[in-house]
């Protein structure tokens, strides 16, 4: 099966620094593609999910957060534009939080933090381990992320929809056409 890898914390300020481009190399014979700086790639070849774990927390020089998730998922996200219908702009940033597990008891959509016309975040769908949403450009909006996780009670890593739009692209590029015609949700 192919994997997308989202780990968490990684490069955020002066923690937790690796060089993500450096870890895709060492990992050729999976075939993984870094997308940004980070800590996301792109699994193409198939492996196990722990083998995959396992090699990937080898190559780390401290304990993270490893969210790996079928690309199909991915694909299947970035198929549609969750964010057609909502607000758009240069200060406003789609998100999307990847979980580490679903949550059991999700809470009533739309969440917008804080409540009101004063908001700074807001979730719109929560799609198995994926939490859709948007921010305004705002200091704060780092903070109400971490309310989010908080929230919902799962370990989460956030990336823009910019980066997952970047991740299906790369998947799709890598099979043939003829087989992603075919199936509705390609692999």
């Amino acid at each position: 099966m192919r994997w997308v890898v989202f780990l968490r914390a990684v490069n955020v300020g002066k923690a937790n620094r690796c060089r993500p481009a450096s870890i895709a190399k060492q990992l050729t014979k999976f075939d993984v593609v870094n997308i940004g700086a980070v800590g996301t790639f792109v699994v193409r070849e198939n492996v196990s999910e722990s083998a995959l774990r396992a090699a990937i927390a080898k190559k780390l020089p401290f304990k993270s957060e490893i969210m790996i998730c079928p690309a199909r998922d991915v694909i299947k996200l970035a198929s549609k534009d969750p964010f057609a219908q909502q607000p758009f702009g240069p200060d406003i940033t789609r998100f999307v939080n990847v979980l580490a597990k679903r949550v059991r008891r999700p809470p009533p959509l739309p969440l917008s933090l804080p409540s009101g016309e004063d908001w700074a975040l807001k979730v719109i769908a929560i799609q198995g381990r994926f939490v859709l949403g948007f921010y305004r450009r705002q200091m704060k909006a780092i903070t109400y992320l971490g309310k989010v996780e908080k929230l919902l009670g799962v370990p989460a890593t956030t990336r823009n929809w910019n980066t997952i739009e970047k991740v299906a692209k790369a998947l799709r590029d890598r099979l043939p056409s003829t087989v992603c015609s075919r199936r509705a949700n390609c692999p």
